[in-house]
């Protein structure tokens, strides 16, 4: 035990290991905010839907070679949430039509760029692109490489997200039970829906070099999904889910320095297990009354 200790001591005195918590615990705490309203509003796609739009994007911008990744992957997400909505409220292209359209459409066409890219020798793409894909997908080391400055934009945009959150919470809260009686009311619900579409965009790219484009979606939707068997408000839901995020991620993080496993798969392997405990007590509870 005290060895492990001493590990961990010793890989926290590293700043790039205090960065990665930092950052880690920002994330979970944004995309549990939002998690809750996704799953409740039946928009889960989404998140799955953008993490591979975002993977498109950042196979752009690697072939291109674009020294901040951020200028092609942040609008390309952005535009493909503002674009995902408007599709899928289209009579003709259903919300589940739409998101195969778009993220499968995407993933396959950045595999395909980053493949054509290593094979010309152009860009920033290397030879080993398996390696790149999965890197991407399933998150990489990239989370113990970040620098101040990358820390601070994801303070910024956390703050950013927050505040958004908090500041229109009770317009998402009518969205989210009933839009239609929101509506009625005089709410501009298709403005907030865009709004939380875009704020749900500008969270996965932050997280994308933590969990990877194809494991967002988990640390989205697991602790709203774990906080949903227990509660039924939507505030202690949410309270419940960030707990339940930032507690995974933490635990996450330690455990793969600990045992040197990937950290976007420690976290979310993390989630799932809270997801069944959570079941659990839900059965135990319903059984009790």
């Amino acid at each position: 035990m005290s060895e492990m200790f001493d590990k961990l001591h010793s890989y926290f005195q590293l700043p790039a290991v205090r960065y990665a918590l930092i950052v880690g615990l920002l994330i979970a705490l944004c995309s549990s905010l939002l998690g809750v309203t996704l799953v409740m509003k039946r928009f889960s796609f989404i998140g799955d839907g953008l993490s591979h739009v975002a993977f498109g994007a950042m196979a752009v911008a690697t072939i291109t070679g674009v020294t901040n990744n951020m200028l092609i992957i942040m609008p390309v997400t952005i535009i493909s949430a503002v674009l995902l909505l408007r599709t899928g409220n289209n009579t003709k292209i259903k919300g589940d039509a739409a998101v195969a359209m778009i993220s499968v459409g995407a993933l396959a066409l950045g595999y395909m760029m980053m493949n054509i890219a290593a094979q010309n020798g152009s860009g920033r793409t290397s030879s080993n692109v398996t390696a790149d894909v999965c890197s991407t997908l399933f998150g990489s080391t990239a989370i113990l490489t970040l620098k101040p400055a990358d820390v601070w934009i994801c303070i910024a945009m956390s703050i950013i997200v927050v505040s958004v959150f908090l500041v229109f919470y009770n317009k998402i809260f009518a969205v989210t039970f009933d839009e239609s009686f929101a509506k009625a009311t005089g709410v501009r619900s298709d403005a907030y829906n865009l709004l939380i579409a875009v704020v749900i965009a500008v969270i996965i790219v932050i997280a994308m070099n933590f969990v990877g484009s194809l494991l967002i979606s988990a640390l989205i939707i697991f602790p709203a999904l774990s906080a949903m068997r227990v509660f039924k408000s939507f505030r202690s839901v949410i309270i419940c889910s960030v707990v339940i995020s930032l507690l995974c991620a933490f635990f996450g993080i330690i455990i793969s320095i600990l045992a040197g496993t990937p950290v976007g798969s420690t976290i979310v392997s993390a989630d799932i297990t809270v997801f069944f405990i959570f079941c659990i007590i839900s059965f135990v509870l319903k059984r009790g009354k």
